[in-house]
This record gives structure tokens, sequence and C-alpha cells, in this order.
């Protein structure tokens, strides 16, 4: 067949898609997730202690936020606001941790995938690192909104 008479490739790629719908799914099934009941359940907890090390460890920003996160769980347990003003602003401020480790999940993966310099990994960093940043500023907007409704209004 001359070059002129090949199909697009778009078009073999379809066909290639519609054959893999067609075909029976066989997912391999990963040996952590053969526990149940209590096992799993403490096994989930010894996990997310490994995570919280690995972080620790690992992970510059998340030992920055969590020092943060430290003091200002003190400042907010002794500030004069209500008790659910406290809870917010100690909440947020886990939200910050929280969505630090999830960050940190993804460049690990990427990582893990390649560490060639590709265009959808620098995404999905930078759309973890946003992901980080609106939740620095929803505390601090929360923090602000707290602190000038007891003090300034």
């Amino acid at each position: 067949m001359s070059t002129s008479q090949q199909q697009p490739e778009h078009l073999d790629a379809n066909k290639q898609s519609e054959k893999l719908k067609d075909a029976p799914v066989h997912q391999e099934i990963s040996a952590f997730k053969s526990k149940s009941g209590m096992k799993r359940i403490f096994s989930a907890f010894f996990y997310s202690l490994d995570g919280l090390q690995a972080a620790w460890r690992q992970e510059h920003a998340f030992r920055q936020e969590l020092v943060l996160v430290i003091i200002g769980s003190a400042i907010a347990l002794i500030l004069p606001v209500s008790a659910f003003e406290k809870l917010m602003m100690i909440a947020v401020l886990v939200l910050m941790l929280i969505v630090e480790l999830l960050n940190s999940a993804i460049e690990a993966v990427v990582d893990r995938v390649s560490l060639e310099r590709h265009a959808l990994s620098k995404n999905a960093k930078d759309f973890g690192s946003a992901a980080v940043l609106l939740t620095f500023l929803l505390a601090v907007a929360t923090w602000s909104v707290i602190l000038f409704d007891r003090f300034y209004y």
C-alpha cells in the first residue's frame, strides 16, 4: 500500500481503541488490597504513620507547614475566640498539611513514572502546588476574618 493510500494515524488509533473496548478487562490486584476487617484498619493506620514519617524525612515544605500548624494551633487555643472559631483556625491549618501530603504524593508518582521534563508532568506538579497555595490563602483568609471580627469589629 502506498503512502497516499494509508489511513491517517488517528483512524488506526480509533480502530485500536474499539478493539480495547471489546477486550475482557483484566486488572491486577495489589497485594496490599488482600486484607480485610480489623487487620486492614490496623495496616492502614501503620501505612499512614509510615507516610507521615516519610513526609517528615523527605519533604521540606511538609516540615515547615507542620511547624506552622503546631505554632498556629497553640495560638488558636489561647486566643479569646469561640470554640468553633478555634476549631476552624486549626482545621484550615490541618487542611493545608493534608493538601501538602497529596501534592507530595502527586510529585512522587510523576517522578516514579519519569524524571524527564514533560509538559504533562509539569502541569501535574503545578496543579498540586496551586492546590497548596489556595489552601494557604484559605487559611490566611479564615484567620484574618476571625481575628478582624474579634479585635477590630
